[in-house]
């Protein structure tokens, strides 16, 4: 055998781990069940404890899922370097939140305002509650932490746009009563979205990307062009063709992994609708559930970048997390609702709207220097605490 076939398969037992085999394996596993007998469980009535066993199996698959596709994503970030790591990432978590939502809204219940329930969640959740621990945490082990001002402003000024455009201008546009929008307005207001998304990524990953890295002394001084050239001389120097190989099966298990939650999401979508109105919850807390499920991982991924030093990174993903969570979901559901004659509602309440105020004026206050400082993150959890209670105590 020669040395090549050799570290051939040595390279792919080093990237597909005994691990990664045992989740995937599992995962299919419980998809396949789930195709062929699915309906039994599922369809005509459903029995409480039928239920309850269901929505676990579904839920622990789903996560470990997620899990698999942040690993994954998590790794090519190393190899591709940022912002374009960190976006595949926020991308891959997002795409699976879309898929989510489309499900509930294409499910037997009626769910006018699933989308807007959902990305408010994730709002309060990427940034109060991980932000939050971000710097309490990371401030607790460095002390103050360094992060990159500039593009961490640039995204909040995605935030507010975006925000502001698809989930408080519904409440008070004519025409737009209790946050539907009309034909016009679902066309002209998504269409605006993605090309104001679109432009974002295209000047992050180009000219740019040096707003969303670690900051180094000094840098911002060299001139712009000498900061585009060493961009360029930066993405050259990646050992292209060492690691073209371990991308290629990285994406295509990044694809493995999100396939199953496409194929689980009707099922989730279902017992989802049932329990809760079954449980008479409130029914922000199917947007509260999904929120949790798709970004628990990367939560986790951005709570460790700042207990690893490296604050930049969790800013990217918590704020990058929001801003492709608007960008993709907002215009996502509007098509949907078109295509399908669904209601898709984006009016926040009052209570709402205050609390997504607070955020933004919170969030607009904590970067406007350039390190972290330890009594804002604790805010930021008092803030994400009292969005609890209301779920709760309206």
């Amino acid at each position: 055998m020669s040395n090549e076939l050799i570290n051939h398969k040595l390279s792919i037992s080093r990237i597909i781990t005994t691990k990664t085999c045992i989740r995937l394996t599992a995962v299919w596993l419980i998809v396949s069940f789930f195709m062929v007998f699915g309906h039994f469980f599922l369809g005509g009535s459903i029995s409480p404890l039928i239920a309850i066993g269901v929505f676990f199996i579904l839920l622990l698959t789903i996560i470990s899922a997620a899990f698999g596709v942040v690993k994954e994503a998590d790794e090519l970030a190393h190899k591709l370097g940022e912002p374009y790591g960190t976006l595949i990432l926020t991308l891959s978590i997002v795409s699976i939140e879309v898929i989510l939502i489309s499900a509930v809204m294409l499910g037997p219940g009626e769910n006018p305002t699933i989308g807007k329930d959902s990305i408010f969640s994730v709002m309060m959740i990427i940034m109060n509650l991980v932000i939050g621990l971000c710097i309490l945490l990371g401030s607790l082990k460095f002390g103050e932490q360094e992060y990159n001002a500039q593009g961490t402003m640039s995204y909040l000024g995605m935030i507010i746009m975006l925000g502001g455009i698809g989930m408080m201008l519904p409440n008070y546009i004519e025409g737009a009563g209790g946050g539907a929008f009309t034909y016009t307005q679902t066309v002209v207001l998504s269409s605006l979205i993605i090309v104001l998304y679109g432009l974002f990524l295209i000047l992050q990953m180009r000219g740019y990307r040096h707003l969303y890295v670690q900051p180094k002394e000094g840098f911002l001084e060299i001139p712009f062009k000498e900061r585009q050239k060493k961009n360029t001389n930066d993405l050259h120097n990646i050992p292209a063709v060492n690691n073209k190989r371990e991308i290629w099966i990285r994406s295509i298990l990044l694809i493995a992994m999100i396939l199953p939650i496409v194929l689980l999401s009707h099922n989730m979508a279902v017992v989802v609708d049932y329990g809760i109105k079954a449980a008479n919850l409130p029914t922000l807390l199917g947007g509260v559930l999904i929120a949790v499920i798709v970004f628990t991982p990367e939560s986790m991924t951005a709570v460790k970048a700042a207990l690893n030093n490296q604050f930049q990174r969790a800013v990217n993903l918590c704020h990058g997390a929001f801003v492709s969570t608007v960008g993709l979901t907002v215009p996502s559901v509007l098509i949907i609702g078109l295509i399908t004659g669904k209601t898709v509602l984006f009016g926040m309440t009052a209570t709402e709207t205050i609390l997504f105020t607070i955020t933004l004026l919170l969030s607009l206050m904590t970067f406007l220097g350039k390190r972290t400082t330890p009594i804002v993150g604790v805010m930021h959890l008092v803030l994400f605490a009292v969005f609890i209670l209301l779920i709760f105590n309206p």
